[in-house]
């Protein structure tokens, strides 16, 4: 298994990471290893055992991109601390998605995850192994010309409003890296190519390009998101960015529910 320095958390919140695994640096590439929209249900133990295990063999972290259970109950969590705790041995970094807070025990939730060296990333940021990380859920709201604005009705700018603070929660965590390497980790897609294949009458729900001017003004490496269950798998930013599409359902249809890509 290959080992990396020590991680340098850059949040007030602390987060928990297997120190044991970062001793020596390695010259090769970082291999990180995404998925999402997992939808571990009350009985899923092992539905993900196996591709655990193939990850923690073949990556160097894990990055879970929302969506980590499908009701947002603790004992949804617990199903997948199980098949964690049982197959993987590397870092894990992920952010919550829509259904994780559709129960509203998203605070429960994580702490399963945190309980089993999952650093859940809400608006913080994490560095490993000399590459930082900036995660949050991000939002809807629509893309270019047509992305909703506030105005009309008190409910129209209130969703608005969570889309502003999504995208600026995430410029906070990205301006804390001081790393060369830099990578957005969400669950809502920052841009609109990801998404072909949904239907656009949905795509102001799936992401909004509000998280897309953080992400190119501090010239992320690469973007990771899920939630575009139909959507394509790569895309880019105005600026050229890489995203990747990670949701599960969407990789699946071309092999593992699981994409592993180096930097």
């Amino acid at each position: 298994m290959r080992a990396w320095p020590s991680p340098r958390v850059l949040s007030k919140r602390p987060l928990r990471v297997a120190l044991s695994f970062f001793k020596t640096m390695a010259k090769r590439a970082l291999r990180i290893a995404a998925t999402a929209d997992l939808h571990y249900a009350k009985h899923s133990r092992g539905m993900l055992h196996e591709s655990f295990a193939e990850i923690s063999r073949s990556a160097d972290i894990l990055l879970l991109c929302g969506d980590l259970t499908d009701y947002g109950l603790p004992e949804e969590a617990e199903e997948l601390v199980a098949d964690i705790r049982a197959a993987v041995r590397i870092p894990m970094i992920a952010v919550l998605g829509n259904h994780d807070f559709e129960s509203g025990h998203e605070e429960l939730v994580c702490k399963v995850l945190d309980e089993a060296g999952v650093n859940v990333l809400n608006g913080e940021a994490i560095e490993i192994a000399g590459v930082g990380f900036a995660g949050i859920a991000g939002f809807g709201g629509g893309f270019g010309r047509r992305m909703l604005n506030a105005w009309g009705e008190p409910l129209i700018k209130q969703f608005v409003q969570e889309s502003i603070s999504h995208a600026v929660r995430l410029e906070q965590a990205l301006a804390k890296l001081q790393s060369e390497k830099r990578i957005a980790v969400l669950h809502y897609s920052p841009i609109r190519a990801t998404l072909q294949g949904e239907d656009p009458e949905i795509y102001a729900f799936l992401g909004s390009s509000r998280l897309e001017e953080p992400i190119n003004r501090f010239k992320v490496t690469a973007v990771f998101h899920g939630h575009a269950h139909n959507g394509i798998l790569d895309g880019k930013t105005s600026t050229g960015i890489p995203v990747y599409n990670v949701s599960a359902p969407a990789l699946r249809k071309t092999g593992k529910p699981y994409r592993i890509v180096e930097l």
